[in-house]
């Protein structure tokens, strides 16, 4: 039972405050959680302890006790300080964006990469959001020559080691992978085929596109972050010329830095396209800025000077909307990836 808190800082207005609320309520529903309530506060900065104001940190504790939730998710990341001063004042776990979208990942992460890229994520995440448990003050016993001086590791030294030795073979093992996937696709490219990949905002229809093209069979759900692990598949062009279709992750609004980073293998395909096809939901609140988005993603992988076509979905659910953007995108087209038209 989940709390939502949004911040309206400056230069944003409640509107887009809401909708992004909206978005992590879509989240936590996917995470499998419910939302029992929202709060907003409106502020010049993030406070220091609490991101929120003081006041408005025991009003959430009051709201928490009065909807019996469990749990309270910020819209905005939280750090690490902020995080454990809001649990030890409200009495229930914080949890930030980040954590949601982590979560729903782990939970659908299916190939030995993609299981590999969400711990790398995670682990990374929690380094820093390590803290001294009721046992800080055990400590392994000190032994050898010279134990007199200090104590030996203590039990949060050793889980730090224990995470930072495990992010280095996770790294290690994702570029041993890294090196298969270049052997595969050295062998796709002197094929001599052209490579194209779908990309666009999470549940905006990209494999109901690929199944469409070339009865692929992946696994098409109504909820974000379906598809985590990438598929190719070989489609004909009705001149007859064959080219790799690939399906990747998507993108969302703030998308977590460490998640990009982990995913950067996966998202490559991206990178070394010929051409993106970027699939844009048409019913969504404010499909320009889920465009923008996943810019700011192709971007920051590489992947931006990548030839691309915009690709308007579930025209048939909304035809205005289809044809408005249709006329402000020259060379764009509507689609309606269920029924084919």
């Amino acid at each position: 039972r989940i709390v939502l808190v949004g911040v309206i800082f400056d230069g944003h207005d409640e509107n887009e405050t809401e909708e992004s609320l909206d978005e992590l309520a879509q989240l936590i529903d996917t995470a499998g959680a419910v939302e029992v309530a929202r709060m907003t506060q409106r502020r010049d900065s993030p406070d220091s302890t609490f991101f929120i104001g003081k006041g408005k940190a025991q009003e959430l504790k009051e709201l928490c006790l009065a909807v019996d939730s469990d749990t309270v998710v910020f819209d905005n990341e939280l750090s690490p300080g902020q995080q454990y001063n809001l649990e030890k004042l409200l009495g229930r776990t914080a949890l930030d964006r980040t954590a949601v979208i982590l979560d729903i990942f782990a939970q659908n992460a299916h190939t030995l990469e993609g299981k590999a890229q969400v711990e790398l994520a995670l682990l990374r995440y929690r380094l820093p959001r390590l803290r001294r448990g009721a046992d800080a003050k055990m400590s392994q016993q000190r032994g050898g020559v010279g134990s007199r001086f200090g104590s030996g590791e203590t039990k949060l030294e050793v889980d730090r080691r224990r995470i930072k030795n495990r992010i280095t073979r996770l790294e290690q093992e994702l570029k041993e992978l890294g090196s298969t996937r270049d052997l595969q696709r050295k062998g796709r490219s002197r094929s001599g085929l052209a490579n194209v990949v779908i990309v666009g905002y999470t549940n905006a229809g990209k494999s109901t596109l690929l199944n469409r093209l070339t009865n692929a069979g992946v696994l098409v759900e109504d909820r974000l972050f379906a598809t985590l692990d990438p598929t190719t598949r070989r489609l004909s062009l009705p001149g007859g010329e064959p080219v790799l279709l690939s399906d990747t992750v998507g993108f969302v609004k703030r998308l977590p830095h460490g998640l990009v980073e982990s995913f950067k293998s996966t998202l490559e395909v991206a990178v070394l396209s010929d051409l993106l096809i970027h699939v844009v939901d048409s019913t969504a609140v404010d499909p320009e800025s889920q465009i923008q988005a996943v810019h700011e993603v192709l971007q920051e992988i590489g992947a931006g000077p990548v030839p691309e076509l915009l690709v308007f979905n579930k025209a048939d659910l909304a035809p205005e909307t289809a044809q408005r953007l249709l006329s402000q995108n020259e060379g764009s087209v509507a689609i309606s990836a269920v029924t084919g038209k």
